[in-house]
């Protein structure tokens, strides 16, 4: 009986995903566990995997296509199966196959491989096919591993290996893959190597000349593209949000002289240590964190007819990529240090300016920070994140002129913008001035956080 190729979902409200790219064409040999279909949902591009071994027939659902998920989207036939055993299928026989597809199910089964205990650890734990891996003794041994992981790695026909984001940036942007060095694991192309590949041609192209940027997309003044894929999906997302959930939106400013001191401070010893800069949205992620524990309604969401308190803060921090918005999730952000929560961030972002952001990384979110600081953006509201109850936008910080005593004592001070918007249905004003007050509080007094 064919095996039901099935899309897995990705997401608990997902019903679609966009089918960006088969890897392997009708008719192919595929082995479990390889990569056969690259989809996009709303938050990720990811690559899905062959539940079975076998030859890829019955594909229902092609390229720039919805599939729905947990539907069949292709079968895959084993050893001695055929077009006729499909479901609804009008074939009788075998022979009714293509010759390159009849030759593949009639493929004999990989020869056992025989590897030494070593070797075989090494493999299990880093999903590697010992079938792929050559030897030149009669055991596959640890240097053989290390030689194979080592060695760059191809797709059968010569299709180089590329992440799903690579291969949707090179298409864009018109780059041959077969030019380009991948930089990730086993030579990997990633989508930093498309950005360095077209920068690189532009330079040559024309060397008087500004490099010339890698695009979202060949766009021209009067054109248009379709509402389709991530794009699609987040424009229904955040609708659906801002119908659904009654924001309420209050702004603070916020004195950061003794933030920025305090990160200050840590970052002269980060440097003498050799360790990563604390960015200005990791110390106010840490802050957040503290305080949202203190504020259980702003770490809820509404689940069917109850409110439901989440015991963890899963913090998610809003990235612009190429292609939209993506929202990776720092998890049980209140039980990290501050310098943990940093390098997650830093780690979960070049993820997702890679495209390669798996399931994990950005689910279970149950608050999210968006700064547009880094832009000069001085004030601005956020829709919130369904299903949580609140998003924190984040503007830049500007030295203004404030009174900072009774006497009208006026100081230069680093100012910042914050905006909390929040939904009403859970959450009342006061209760979310009072979590903004609480948060001032601790920005301007980060000694607190000790206490």
């Amino acid at each position: 009986m064919p095996t039901p190729f099935i899309m897995p979902k990705m997401d608990m409200d997902q019903e679609v995903v966009t089918i960006i790219e088969w890897l392997k064409k009708e008719g192919e040999k595929i082995t479990k566990g390889e990569p056969v279909v690259t989809v996009e949902t709303d938050k990720i591009t990811s690559d899905i995997e062959a539940p079975e071994t076998g030859t890829l027939v019955g594909i229902l659902y092609h390229e720039n296509e919805e599939a729905p998920v947990t539907k069949v989207v292709a079968y895959i036939l084993a050893e001695g199966e055929s077009l006729s055993e499909l479901p609804g299928s009008q074939e009788n026989s075998q022979e009714s196959l293509k010759p390159e597809l009849a030759a593949s199910a009639h493929a004999s089964a990989t020869t056992n491989l025989r590897a030494t205990p070593v070797a075989e650890k090494m493999a299990a734990s880093m999903n590697i096919d010992l079938a792929g891996v050559q030897t030149k003794g009669d055991r596959i041994t640890k240097s053989d591993i290390e030689k194979f992981l080592a060695a760059p790695q191809t797709l059968p026909g010569g299709k180089v290996t590329a992440t799903p984001a690579a291969r949707r940036m090179s298409k864009e942007n018109e780059i041959d893959l077969e030019g380009i060095s991948g930089s990730g694991p086993r030579g990997r192309i990633q989508s930093i190597d498309v950005v360095n590949a077209s920068t690189s041609f532009a330079q040559v192209s024309t060397p008087h000349t500004a490099p010339t940027p890698v695009k979202a997309a060949n766009l021209v003044a009067g054109s248009s593209i379709p509402l389709v894929g991530k794009r699609k999906r987040i424009a229904e997302r955040l609708t659906a949000s801002y119908q659904n959930s009654p924001h309420i939106y209050l702004t603070v400013e916020v004195d950061m002289s003794r933030a920025e001191e305090s990160r200050q401070r840590m970052n002269k010893l980060n440097e003498k240590t050799g360790k990563s800069s604390i960015s200005v949205t990791a110390y106010l992620a840490k802050l957040v964190a503290w305080n949202l524990k203190r504020h259980p309604y702003l770490n809820a969401s509404i689940v069917e007819d109850r409110i439901e308190f989440w015991e963890d803060v899963n913090l998610g921090i809003a990235t612009a990529v190429s292609d939209g918005l993506v929202v990776p999730v720092i998890h049980q952000a209140d039980q990290l240090g501050l310098a943990e929560i940093n390098e997650q961030m830093r780690y979960l972002a070049k993820q997702a300016r890679d495209g390669v952001l798996t399931r994990e990384e950005v689910d279970g979110g149950t608050f999210t920070i968006s700064n547009l600081g880094m832009f000069g953006i001085k004030s601005f509201t956020a829709i919130i994140n369904p299903p949580q109850t609140g998003i924190l936008a984040v503007g830049t910080t500007i030295r203004t002129p404030v009174v900072v005593d009774e006497n009208d004592t006026i100081e230069v001070r680093p100012m910042m913008s914050m905006t909390l918007s929040v939904d009403h249905r859970i959450v009342d004003g006061a209760v979310a001035a009072q979590f903004l007050a609480d948060l001032v509080r601790v920005i301007e007094n980060p000694d607190m956080i000790i206490y």
